[in-house]
């Protein structure tokens, strides 16, 4: 024997091969099935087409895009002020695939098709996969169409832009660009989710515009082409559309003063400005900027929802792969009892996820149709968001525990996954703002109430503890004395109740019993993988399993 072969030491067993190329929407049997029972499922072409792409290369693309951080350069060779912020060319790869694939603009461009929300909502949780970050941009953009409808001029200068399918990343006049993208500016120092405090002023000039002066303490995606902004007018806090370039291709005095160090979320750019005399256009009343840019803010909390899903199924997928190839004690993870229910549980979440998820998009594509689903819409979106976007860090944590210690390693995508996973919840309004927003809902219209206790009736019957779960959420509605004080609690369950309806009506009802002994039965588990024996392990398990 050699010295050599001696010390040799690294050959490596016992380790799972790299994830192959997947196809999101091929692979992913849950999501198929969420997006057929929802009306959507005359698209497949178009999603199986893009989800070939998203676990393709933009799962690559995506890695190097939040490797590489976008950088703030304020001020060119000379010393000009240019306000720009520099994009590894990953993030542009990202963004011009998801423009092509129409993620930012299929419910406007295909509008006249029932199920067309369904069909975007499906899009973006198969681009959420790869990266999470350049959603923000795209979420802002096709959010931003029906505040923009209160201006019709406005509307039919931005709008054909906004659902262009070209990406245009070039700093010009909007005029002069074949696509744009919009962002949005809320949240001021001495305020953050109380919008009412604003102190930013607009003041209206001779020619109809506004010159404001002010700060947004988060302002997303700087480098759109113009944002919807709050600021305080004559008649009260109003919403403004902005541009970054004017039409005579200055900068508008949109001052970046540094971009947010985040948590995550590193391929988008979150920044801190100030408007120093900076030009805008009123949208809609003044005095009724909350109302007109809450349109925009409604789908972007669907999009919450969406993104949380979307990581926790990601998540699950490196953990199915791992677990099915790694062996520990003497078989495979995966056949492991213990293993095998957290991995049905994580199943089973991610199920009921994807299944709400896709209901609330159908009831946001129906509302202009149909009043009750609107109803539906206004408060299954608030309920939804609270909760998907709650559980997904818990979720994302489940599963690199899957994979032990290189779960945690920055070579594999859960760490980032982990890190993204907290801005859902925080973003578009956090936990308690979500709770508050269901009781004003709830107690300022009927309807609102009608159409979720409507929703619930359908699956009446279907099981003991969904039943159960219903008559509670009933008596504690009525108890208006400390409904604000226990609203997480009612929220949560309101939650349970509605994801449980959803896999019902879809037509899982293995699925739908076992989260309903899971979640709602008499014994239910506070962490992942307490499922009971009873449960349908073997067919949750199947139904998760990346195909193909």
């Amino acid at each position: 024997m050699s010295l050599k072969s001696q010390f040799s030491t690294h050959e490596v067993k016992n380790q799972p091969q790299p994830l192959p190329n997947l196809n999101l929407w091929e692979s992913d049997q849950p999501l198929r099935d969420a997006v057929a029972f929802n009306g959507a499922d005359w698209a497949q072409d178009q999603l199986s087409r893009h989800g070939a792409i998203a676990g393709g290369e933009l799962m690559e693309h995506g890695e190097l895009a939040n490797r590489h951080r976008p950088q703030f350069r304020g001020f060119d060779r000379h010393g000009r002020r240019v306000d720009e912020v520099d994009f590894h060319p990953s993030y542009h790869a990202l963004m011009r695939q998801a423009m092509q694939a129409e993620v930012h603009s299929f419910s406007w461009r295909h509008e006249d098709r029932p199920g067309a929300h369904v069909v975007r909502a499906a899009l973006m949780y198969l681009t959420s996969q790869p990266d999470a970050g350049t959603g923000c941009p795209l979420t802002m953009t096709h959010a931003a169409i029906p505040s923009l409808r209160h201006s019709p001029e406005l509307a039919r200068q931005w709008i054909p832009l906004l659902t262009a399918t070209a990406y245009d990343p070039r700093t010009l006049p909007a005029a002069q660009k074949t696509a744009c993208t919009m962002g949005m500016g809320m949240t001021e120092k001495q305020g953050g989710s109380d919008v009412r405090s604003n102190e930013s002023r607009a003041l209206r000039q001779a020619d109809g515009s506004y010159e404001i002066v002010g700060h947004k303490f988060f302002f997303s995606a700087p480098m759109c082409d113009a944002h919807l902004v709050l600021a305080q007018a004559e008649s009260g806090l109003s919403c403004f559309l902005m541009p970054r370039v004017l039409p005579d291709g200055t900068l508008n005095a949109v001052r970046i003063q540094r971009l947010k160090d985040k948590l995550g979320d590193w391929s988008n750019a979150s920044s801190e400005v100030e408007f120093q005399g900076a030009t805008a256009y009123l949208v809609g009343a003044e005095g009724r900027g909350v109302p007109t840019i809450i349109e925009m803010v409604k789908l972007t909390r669907l999009d919450c929802m969406i993104g949380s899903s979307s990581q926790m199924r990601q998540a699950l997928v490196q953990a199915l792969h791992h677990t099915s190839q790694r062996k520990a004690f003497g078989r495979l993870l995966m056949d492991q009892p213990l293993m095998r229910n957290v991995l049905a549980d994580l199943a089973l979440e991610s199920e009921a996820s994807v299944a709400l998820t896709m209901r609330v998009a159908r009831a946001v594509d129906a509302a202009p149709r149909d009043a009750r689903e609107a109803a539906f819409a206004r408060i299954a979106t608030a309920i939804g968001k609270y909760w998907i976007c709650k559980r997904a860090p818990a979720f994302i944590n489940e599963a690199q525990e899957c994979l032990g210690g290189i779960g945690y390693v920055e070579e594999n995508i859960l760490p980032r996954l982990y890190r993204q996973a907290p801005l859902n919840s925080i973003w578009e309004g956090s936990g308690n703002v979500q709770c508050l927003d269901v009781l004003r809902a709830l107690q300022k219209d009927p309807e609102v109430r009608d159409a979720l206790f409507a929703e619930l009736a359908a699956c009446r019957g279907q099981n003991p503890w969904l039943d159960r779960q219903a008559q509670w959420l009933l008596s504690s509605f009525n108890d208006l004395g400390t409904l604000e004080l226990r609203s997480r609690l009612v929220v949560e369950r309101a939650a349970l109740a509605l994801q449980a309806c959803a896999l019902f009506r879809a037509g899982q009802g293995k699925v739908a019993e076992a989260f309903c002994q899971a979640r709602l039965g008499d014994e239910p588990g506070l962490a992942y993988g307490t499922l009971p024996a009873s449960a349908p392990l073997d067919a949750l398990i199947k139904r998760a399993m990346p195909q193909g």
